[in-house]
């Protein structure tokens, strides 16, 4: 039984040689706190170079700073350069699964999403990572946007289908 390709993202999963999926495989509940201590550490990562801070986001969008550019650059290299380094050394998942790049193709909605998405940073002050951050560093007002992204998502999922592509 082959899984749906998500074409949503362009770094694929396939069948191990056994033929049992990575997404079936079943650990401990425990296994999962390993998760959880990554994602303390990218947050508090991202509370110490201050990217969670609604001034440095808006520092960056008035160009009165080149801290946030200079984050997100090396965030930009650091992928490439891994993304390199995996197909040169054709690396395999932890369970011994070929990792596959595929090309992507462009469509428009692209450039009004990623509008939408800018426009949406610019007035909250934050993104996807640094959201939970700012929860957890006690900003409550940072559940209005989480509320609101979520709500985003279901309607683009919902819609997804209707919009032009």
């Amino acid at each position: 039984m082959s899984l749906p390709t998500n074409t949503d993202f362009e770094l694929e999963s396939l069948d191990t040689p056994t033929g049992t999926n990575y997404t079936t495989k079943k650990a401990p509940w425990w296994r999962q706190l390993q998760y959880v201590a990554a994602g303390a550490i990218f947050g508090i990562i991202l509370i110490k170079s201050e990217v969670i801070s609604w001034f440095r986001i808006q520092e960056m969008f008035r160009l009165q700073s080149f801290h946030m550019y200079g984050v997100i650059g090396s965030a930009v290299a650091t992928g490439i350069i891994s993304v390199m380094i995996l197909k040169k050394t054709g690396a395999k998942t932890i369970y011994g699964e070929p990792i596959t790049f595929r090309s992507k193709s462009f469509h428009k909605g692209q450039i009004f999403g990623g509008l939408l998405f800018g426009f949406g940073w610019a007035l909250t002050g934050a993104c996807p990572g640094p959201l939970f951050a700012q929860i957890g560093a006690g900003f409550s007002v940072s559940l209005a946007t989480l509320a609101s992204a979520i709500l985003g998502t279901w309607v683009y999922g919902t819609l997804k289908d209707k919009l032009p592509h």
